[in-house]
């Protein structure tokens, strides 16, 4: 695999279209940091780390509306890939839906979103935009 953050954003993405309640993806840490990251903005339900065998899953209980079935994540889109990184100063952070959405940025600090960068004055990569 080229690629465990899009495939990790892929894995979330057909489990909501499949209007699945839970699911499992491999865990690594920079997968863990922006799970934690969708738990505290409300994308997600909740989260469990399971450590079996030598990597570990991360179980995801996703998040949608009683009435109307709706998820609570409507788009998640992959920005920096292996082969075209992107990377933003803290002036120019990208607003996801004019602020309404994160975009979840790596940086010298660890992952946070792009505010939190923003207030810390740093830069990083961006590696998704989620809203």
């Amino acid at each position: 695999m080229t690629d465990p953050i899009a495939d990790y954003l892929t894995r979330l993405r057909n489990a909501i279209q499949a209007k699945h309640r839970v699911v499992e993806v491999p865990a690594s840490n920079l997968k863990k940091d922006i799970t934690k990251i969708l738990f505290e903005k409300g994308y997600i339900l909740n989260f469990k780390f399971e450590e079996d065998g030598p990597q570990g899953t991360i179980k995801i209980a996703l998040k949608y509306h009683p009435q109307s079935k709706v998820s609570a994540i409507k788009s998640l889109t992959r920005v920096s890939t292996p082969g075209m990184r992107k990377y933003t100063g803290y002036r120019d952070m990208p607003r996801v839906i004019n602020g309404l959405g994160i975009a979840i940025i790596s940086t010298s600090k660890g992952v946070m979103t792009d505010k939190e960068a923003a207030e810390l004055k740093i830069g990083g990569e961006v590696l998704c935009y989620v809203y």
